[in-house]
Order: structure tokens, then C-alpha cells, then sequence
């Protein structure tokens, strides 16, 4: 499993010491030249592209993101999705397998739904429209009636577990399929997915996000997620101490995880 940690500007230099590959959020790229310039000068990284809903509620502007696809070329794009919509995600992905991109960059399509059926209709329709990778988010509300817990961020944690493990064992899930994880509720979820070997990417902000709350991870990983959100310290100035903590929380989310 590739990881990824969105991590705010100042930073962004010394996270590819720890990051596998970069995770681009489309309106920080217009929004911050520093953010930007980051992404131009790396060019033989690899790049995921998010349509940045979780930050803003609604996917970026299409026109915008097509652009940013033709002057970055990401290895893989995120097509738009709607929160805990399986209808308006299928439409658009359904939409976007028409859009012609660069070559060579991968569509990717978000599972969403509130329930456990709607999510299988939705990883089925992809497939059929030919997406050859499907993510999976971290916090849909339906996790926590697959999985109930009194802590509720335990339950999304293991929810998706169970979610993608059952989508296996019925055949839905193939061999073959590539899977990205989007997010965590808390880090040490991934270590579950050790044998799930068509999970091929994670992205979170998780052990960044408890740096900035002055968290710092446990050999077990954490009780709660963070609240501190990425848009809320992008530009924040380098700090050595909140820095001392990220070099802790990354290297201990993939011991946690046991990621080599």
C-alpha cells in the first residue's frame, strides 16, 4: 500500500521524506501560488488528484479541475462524487468516463451510498462504465450501522473493513480490482487490510492533523480523530515542534500498520 498525508505548505517540501507519492486538492492549487509551485516542481512524482469535496462540501469547478489535469497530469484523477449519493455519484462518473483527459491518467470513482446495497450498486456501475479503480471514503454514516460501536470513530474505522471484506467474499470485489482509501476516522484501520491486496493506495491526513492538535501517536494508534482540518492550517508558518511531532506520527502510522 502507497501512503499519502496532505500537510500544509510550509511542509510540503520535507513530506517527501515520508510520503510515497503526492496528494494534490484542487482548490489549494488555485488558491495557494506556494502550493502550486510544489506541484510544478516535482514533476516526476507521483500525483493523485482529488475533485476536493471533503473539503468543500461539493466537488471543485469542472472547468478548473480539467485544466489543473492538463497542465499537472496526475497519475490519477478522482472524478467527482456526491456525499453519501449513489445516484449522483453513478451520473457522474457515468459523465466523466466520457471526458477525455490526458493519456495515461487513471480515473478514479468514490463508492458512495447509505447503505450497504446502494454502495454494491455503485461499485457494480463502475465496473461496467470501466473504471479500473474505486475508492472507498472514510467517514459514511452507514459504517456505523454495519458496525456498530459506542465509539463511533472505531466503527467507521471497522465498518469499511467489513464493508470491503464482505464485497470480497460475495465476488464483487475481484483479484484483480485496485482499490484507494480515502481518509480515516483513526489510523490504525489499515492494519486490517494487510491480506486485502488490491488496496493499493491510502491518502489521509490523519497523523498531520494530530500534529497540529498536539497529539502524538501511540504504539497503538489514536482513540479519536483529529479536529483540526487541512484548510484550517494550510498556511500556517513551519513549526519545529509541531514538525518533531509529524516525523513521529508518520513513522508510527506505518509501524502501526506494519507498511514497509
Amino acid at each position: 500500500m502507497k501512503v499519502s498525508h496532505e500537510i500544509p505548505i510550509a511542509y510540503l517540501e520535507a513530506s517527501l521524506e515520508f510520503n510515497d507519492y503526492d496528494y494534490l486538492l484542487p482548490h489549494l492549487y488555485d488558491k495557494y501560488e506556494g502550493y502550486k509551485e510544489f506541484f510544478n516542481t516535482n514533476p516526476n512524482r507521483y500525483v493523485i488528484m482529488d475533485n476536493s469535496l471533503h473539503e468543500l462540501g461539493t466537488p471543485y469547478s469542472k472547468g478548473r479541475m480539467i485544466s489543473i489535469i492538463e497542465d499537472i497530469k496526475p497519475n490519477e484523477f478522482i472524478v467527482p462524487d456526491a456525499w453519501e449519493d449513489h445516484i449522483t455519484s453513478m451520473r457522474n462518473a457515468k459523465e466523466w468516463s466520457f471526458i477525455e483527459l490526458p493519456k495515461n491518467v487513471t480515473k478514479v470513482a468514490v463508492v458512495q451510498g447509505k447503505s450497504l446495497h446502494e454502495v454494491i450498486k455503485c461499485y457494480q456501475t463502475y465496473k461496467y462504465l470501466g473504471y479500473t479503480k474505486i475508492a472507498f471514503s472514510y467517514g459514511a454514516s452507514y459504517y456505523n450501522e454495519v458496525f456498530p460501536h459506542p465509539n463511533k470513530d472505531i466503527g467507521k474505522a471497522l465498518g469499511r473493513q467489513l464493508v470491503i471484506s464482505k464485497m470480497i467474499n460475495m465476488g464483487l470485489i475481484g483479484n484483480s480490482d485496485r482499490i484507494h482509501l480515502l481518509g480515516c476516522s483513526l489510523p490504525q484501520e489499515f492494519l486490517y487490510y494487510k491480506d486485502i491486496k488490491q488496496i493499493e493506495s491510502i491518502d489521509t491526513s490523519n497523523p498531520i492533523m494530530a500534529a497540529f492538535d498536539g497529539e502524538s501517536y501511540k504504539n497503538w494508534g489514536l482513540g479519536s480523530k483529529p479536529k483540526t482540518k487541512i484548510d484550517e492550517v494550510v498556511d500556517t508558518e513551519f513549526n519545529s515542534d509541531i514538525f518533531n511531532v509529524i516525523k513521529h506520527n508518520t513513522t508510527f502510522f506505518k509501524f502501526i500498520n506494519n507498511i514497509t
